[in-house]
């Protein structure tokens, strides 16, 4: 559906306008479809994206300033989610040896294991999120990098 018919504004400024509107309207529109698919999975999209940074380390561990550095949303409390994944026994900490007041987190294999049920589901739905063929979904990507410059 187009942007004008979504949010019911026939006109724009100017094309600029309409593609920083379309832009954010298609993330939120991403976001919640993402926020429901991980519901089931008992993880929201943010607990998501720190296991697969951590899965991508594995079997190393790394700090949650290098996490928060990786992740999509850097405006995450990564203190209350890192909390969260450890209290649902998905990742580990240990004492940094190098900084006392820094942690080392790992994926747990719970962590793993989760991922892995996740992966094949996830694989078919970001496929389905977009009405688009491989090819113009690498358009897409390659557009949005020069976007940001």
């Amino acid at each position: 559906m187009k942007i004008e018919d979504e949010i019911k504004q026939p006109r724009f400024r100017d094309v600029y306008q309409k593609v920083a509107i379309n832009l954010l309207f298609t993330s939120n529109w991403l976001v919640g479809r993402q926020h429901e698919f991980f519901k089931p999975f008992g993880i929201t999209t943010q607990q998501f994206n720190i296991l697969r940074i951590l899965r991508g380390q594995h079997p190393n561990a790394i700090s949650g300033v290098e996490i928060k550095g990786r992740m999509l949303d850097r405006n995450s409390d990564i203190s209350r989610l890192l909390e969260r994944l450890l209290k649902k026994e998905l990742i580990t900490k240990s004492q940094s040896e190098n900084d006392k007041r820094a942690a080392n987190v790992s994926i747990s294999q719970k962590g793993l294991e989760l991922l892995g049920a996740i992966d094949e589901k996830f694989k078919e739905v970001e496929r389905n999120h977009f009405n688009l063929t491989e090819t113009e979904a690498a358009q897409l990507s390659q557009l949005l990098d020069k976007a940001r410059g």
